[in-house]
């Protein structure tokens, strides 16, 4: 169908019924994905990034090695008479501290795509708003349980035997993923918070210092100042690092168990409601 207007010399078509039809499809529109599949799309998004810059992963590999070795030779000899034998001890504190070290890199990534506009993109998608940060999150579980396995992997070359078994070493692995995966949540918060990528590691490592030194990792607290002792009695990571190796070792975890699910449930809780205020407004 087609009119034509003297005045302006021009022909205007205006499409038939049969015309839209045509090219139109036919089928019903996709109902939008739900909340679990809108996170595991944008997870599959971060280990793709992983794909195409495989140097992300040496935070993951190198450094736990380095973490693990130098600590084991230098405090071995002097703490428990033999490396074998402090070995027993520290390794898994030395887990518990590289991979939560690690979680940091969450609040880095995030800030940069902040930085970016990608995360403004995402905003106006059809799809669950906290489907981004919970995604990214995901993506990081694998960095987790890859840095988990090259700590075990050095330790039980260098002579670790975890009495628990596989089943104490895949518990142990679980829990600190779990627990990983909630704190990574205060540094999602610091990720929107904070103006640079710098200023969010600056912060981070302000954490994450007193958290991980000021704990049983690398000795038992029997003989710290009282006052010490008292913090890192409080500090979740003297928790989880006394769960990890009591189920390496075969044995129950108890309270420690406990307590860090619950801590877990409070950075998700806290920091992850804080982070989808921020995200929100931001």
């Amino acid at each position: 169908m087609s009119t034509t207007t003297d005045s302006a010399e021009t022909t205007v078509y205006a499409p038939t019924a049969d015309a839209l039809q045509a090219v139109l499809s036919p089928a019903a529109r996709p109902s939008p994905p739900g909340p679990f599949a809108a996170s595991i799309a944008f997870g599959w998004r971060a280990m793709l990034k992983i794909k195409h810059v495989p140097e992300q992963l040496f935070d993951v590999t190198a450094f736990p090695i380095i973490m693990t070795l130098m600590f084991t030779y230098l405090f071995g000899g002097a703490l428990a008479g033999s490396t074998r034998e402090y070995l027993q001890f520290f390794l898994p504190g030395i887990m518990v501290t590289s991979v939560v070290m690690i979680t940091m890199y969450t609040g880095i990534g995030l800030n940069t795509d902040i930085e970016k506009g990608v995360f403004d993109r995402f905003r106006t998608l059809p799809v669950w708003r906290p489907a981004a940060l919970v995604g990214m999150i995901f993506g990081d579980l694998l960095r987790y349980v890859l840095a988990s396995l090259v700590i075990l992997g050095v330790g039980l070359v260098l002579g670790f035997r975890p009495e628990g078994g596989v089943v104490g070493v895949a518990g142990s692995i679980l829990l600190l993923v779990i627990f990983s995966f909630a704190f990574s949540w205060v540094w999602t918060m610091f990720g929107l918070l904070l103006r640079s990528e710098k200023s969010v590691m600056g912060a981070s490592m302000m954490i994450l210092f007193p958290l991980t030194f000021l704990s049983n990792v690398f000795v038992e607290p029997t003989t710290m100042p009282g006052w010490l002792q008292a913090f890192v009695k409080v500090n979740p990571i003297t928790q989880l690092v006394d769960a990890v190796r009591s189920m390496m070792a075969g044995e129950a975890a108890g309270s420690s168990l406990m307590w860090t699910l619950v801590a877990s449930v409070l950075f998700v809780a806290v920091f992850g409601s804080l982070t989808m205020r921020l995200y929100n407004r931001k």
